[in-house]
C-alpha cells in the first residue's frame, strides 16, 4: 500500500507544478545553499548572471566569497572559489583593483602563492599601493613569516597619507579592508 500511496502524492504534485507553471506562477522552490550568486534577482529568483558582464559577475562572487569567509564557512569558500577564479581569470588584462580582488580571492581560499604573485605584481606596478601592501601583508601572516609581515605593514604605514591622498576609486572600495589592515598594523608594531 506505501508504494501506491507514495506514487500518487509524487502524481499530484507534479499536476500541482505543471498547472502553476502553464498560469505563469510556478511555486518557488528553497534553495539549498542560498541564491546563486549571492544576490537577489527581485521577487525571490535568482540574477540572471547571462545579463551579467564579466566585471560583474567577477564582482558579486568576490563579494559572496567575502562574507562567506568572514562568516567562517569554509566548506562554501572551497566550493565557489574555483569559480570567483575562473571568472577573474576570465577577464583578460586586470587593473590594480581587480588584481587585489583575485589575489584575495586566491588568499581565502588557500592558494598563497596565486595570492602573492597579484601581490607583487601590484607592487611592482605601483610600488606603494596601499591594496598591494594589504595582501601581501596578509599572506606573510597567512604563511606565518611575521618578518615579511612586519615590514610590509611598516611600509603600509609610512606610505598610507601620502597614498591616501591620490583618493583612488580602489581606495574607496576596499575601505574596510584598508582600515582593518592599518589598525592591525599598528597595533602589532
Amino acid at each position: 500500500m506505501l508504494p501506491w500511496v507514495i506514487g500518487g502524492l509524487a502524481f499530484v504534485v507534479l499536476v500541482v507544478i505543471v498547472a502553476a507553471q502553464r498560469a505563469g506562477t510556478a511555486p518557488a522552490a528553497a534553495p539549498a545553499m542560498g541564491t546563486p550568486l549571492g544576490g537577489g534577482g527581485g521577487a525571490g529568483g535568482a540574477p540572471d548572471i547571462s545579463a551579467m558582464t564579466p566585471r560583474e559577475r567577477a564582482d558579486r562572487l568576490f563579494d559572496r566569497l567575502m562574507r562567506m569567509d568572514g562568516e567562517g564557512k569554509r566548506d562554501s569558500v572551497a566550493f565557489f572559489a574555483p569559480m570567483a577564479l575562473g571568472a577573474y581569470e576570465s577577464l583578460g588584462e586586470l587593473d590594480l583593483d581587480l588584481r587585489y580582488d583575485y589575489g584575495r580571492v586566491a588568499e581565502v581560499s588557500g592558494n598563497l602563492d596565486l595570492a602573492a604573485a597579484q601581490a607583487d605584481t601590484i607592487l611592482r606596478q605601483a610600488p606603494d599601493h596601499l591594496l598591494g601592501l594589504v595582501l601581501a601583508m596578509r599572506v606573510a601572516e597567512r604563511r606565518g613569516d611575521e618578518a615579511r609581515r612586519r615590514q610590509f605593514a611598516d611600509r603600509l604605514l609610512s606610505v598610507e597619507a601620502a597614498e591616501r591622498k591620490k583618493d583612488l576609486d580602489e581606495y574607496r572600495l576596499h575601505q574596510g579592508d584598508l582600515e582593518a589592515a592599518i589598525a592591525a598594523a599598528r597595533a602589532r608594531r
